[in-house]
């Protein structure tokens, strides 16, 4: 605002929606208290009332932060673009079954590409990397607890 960075204590997520006006981005709101099943409810009812048109303006604006996926159309890889004012935007590839080498042996997992665009003006690099980084590593946790070793 006004040439200034402004911060929120608050994680706003915005999800990328094609729907037949085009592009939409609705905001789950106030997500680090959530739980996952919560999140994704209210992931899932956003998705469909952008998809039905049936959104409030209000529920368009105010993320701080973007998921994007284009798997579902075989894409594996991309750069998306930041929404602006948010900080950053996770793109999500789609999941391909790869030979991969675990424990010195190689076996077949779910693989998939995740693209991090980020302000630099709020962070470096490296903080960046450490958050994918992160998130690779929960994702296989949570692989491994849903019956996938390894993610």
């Amino acid at each position: 605002e006004n040439d200034r960075l402004v911060t929120s204590t608050a994680v706003h997520i915005g999800i990328a929606v094609d729907s037949a006006a085009g592009l939409l981005v609705p905001v789950l709101r106030d997500v680090l208290p959530m739980s996952l099943k919560t999140l994704s409810a209210r992931a899932r009812d956003l998705i469909e009332r952008a998809r039905l048109g049936k959104l409030a303006a209000s529920e368009l604006s105010g993320g701080t932060f973007t998921v994007t996926s284009l798997g579902a159309l075989g894409i594996d890889a991309f750069t998306p673009i930041i929404n602006y004012p948010e900080c950053a935007i996770l793109g999500i590839g789609r999941i391909r079954r790869c030979p991969a080498v675990v424990a010195d042996q190689i076996v077949i997992r779910d693989q998939v590409t995740l693209s991090l665009t980020f302000d630099h003006r709020i962070t470096d690099g490296a903080p960046a990397a450490r958050f994918l980084q992160t998130l690779a590593e929960l994702v296989a946790k949570a692989g491994e607890i849903f019956g996938e070793e390894g993610g």
